[in-house]
């Protein structure tokens, strides 16, 4: 009888944390490097630092760490036949190995584990590299599989983070939005509320990948529909909003709202579930980044076009004034959207207690310096018209401020 050997496991293919031999090594900010699993629990815990050196973490953010991943298969595969080694089941498969498994999953395995597994080892497969996306994105039926697991499985979240990594390959051609919707009613209805079980419930990941999803759904007036008759999930998006959450998931909200705001029902919605004091929390908050506060602009000019969404605006002085705040302070698609939005609600509708809170926080002295910025003519366009509002008892207005500002008046 032949004795299982066993070998000494290289230090720097375990990980810090876990100990085990890394599965999906993958490097922070700092330069060490985890198994994905374990720093992205480390870090859904609420911590912000990176594990072995106590540094606080500039980004969350975590890079694949390829040439750690194939070294550590090559001496996995070198020692397989004559060792034993712990932890090294889940290294990435091998295309051919990918096949079976896909094979495995379609025929329908009703043993959790296993299913849990192959799709553990699918996921491993797609983090490798683009074009392991591209094979899993290409073969026939797998797409497919996916949307009945999603439905049918108990693995949702394993099913929801594997989806999300493969979206960028199966996004342009529409093919998980037309499978979901055909379907039909109910198991549509079963889909989102899988994926509305997961932002309740679920990681941190695996709520940023439900919402990523949803996004890539939502390309049409029927998917929008369909996703708003779920009530829960706009409720879940809007509370992702608030200032405590994480950074990349209050993203991922507004990226998701935006897609699927465009019906005049769902900003009708959005405006019952409070989303303009949460949008004016993050412009007003200085800790949030810039694609967050595009984000919010954008969502806070589609919201502009519906009367619940302007009335909401206007009844909130403070919202008028962050929108103002960042007229001239990020970025020039902030720029023109924060303008849209003052031209709504000033100019466009009339709304009188808006045109009151802009001309009180020297909104003039603004709309006069952005006409002298580098702005497009757009800008330029919906400013002259936000200034001629103004005009209506200028005298007053610019009586107070220094007279070698008056010089930048055009009329």
């Amino acid at each position: 009888m032949v004795k299982d050997l066993y070998v000494t496991v290289p230090s720097f293919f375990r990980c810090p944390i876990s100990l085990d031999v890394m599965k999906s090594p993958v490097s922070l900010c700092t330069g060490v490097t985890y198994d994905r699993d374990s720093i992205e629990r480390w870090l859904d815990s609420g911590n912000n630092t990176c594990p072995a050196t106590m540094q606080p973490l500039q980004t969350k953010d975590v890079v694949p760490n390829r040439t750690l991943q194939r070294l550590i298969k090559i001496w996995s595969e070198s020692v397989h036949h004559n060792c034993r080694v712990d932890s090294v089941s889940n290294l990435a498969p091998s295309p051919e190995e990918i096949e079976a498994i896909v094979k495995a999953l379609k025929s329908g395995d009703r043993e959790q584990n296993v299913r849990r597994n192959n799709l553990s080892k699918l996921l491993t497969f797609a983090r490798e590299s683009e074009e392991s996306r591209e094979v899993l994105a290409l073969t026939e039926g797998v797409v497919s599989m996916l949307v009945d697991l999603m439905i049918e499985s108990t693995e949702i979240e394993e099913v929801v983070r594997l989806l999300d990594v493969m979206l960028p390959k199966i996004g342009e051609r529409k093919e998980l939005m037309t499978l979901q919707l055909k379907k039909g009613d109910e198991d549509s209805k079963n889909f989102l509320c899988s994926l509305l079980s997961v932002l309740q419930q679920g990681r941190l990941d695996s709520r940023i990948g439900s919402l990523r999803i949803l996004e890539a759904i939502a390309i049409d007036a029927e998917s929008q529909f369909m996703i708003l008759e779920n009530e829960g999930l706009l409720t879940e998006m809007v509370r992702f909003l608030c200032l405590e959450s994480d950074p990349v998931l209050i993203e991922a909200s507004l990226s998701c709202l935006i897609a699927i705001s465009k019906p005049k029902r769902v900003k009708v919605k959005l405006a019952h579930l409070k989303t303009v004091s949460e949008l004016r929390k993050l412009l007003k908050s200085p800790d949030v980044n810039v694609s967050i506060t595009e984000k919010a602009m954008k969502l806070l000019e589609t919201m502009s076009s519906s009367r619940e969404g302007r009335e909401d605006m206007c009844s909130d002085a403070a919202c008028l004034e962050a929108v103002m705040e960042k007229m001239l302070k990020v970025t020039a698609e902030t720029t023109e959207r924060a303008v849209t939005v003052m031209w709504s609600v000033c100019y466009l509708f009339r709304d009188r207690r808006a045109q009151e809170a802009v001309a009180s926080r020297n909104g003039l002295t603004i709309v006069l310096l952005l006409m002298q910025s580098n702005c497009s003519p757009a800008v330029r366009l919906m400013a002259a018209d936000l200034l001629k509002i103004f005009r209506v008892n200028s005298k007053s207005r610019l009586s107070s401020y220094d007279t070698k500002t008056t010089h930048i008046m055009p009329f």
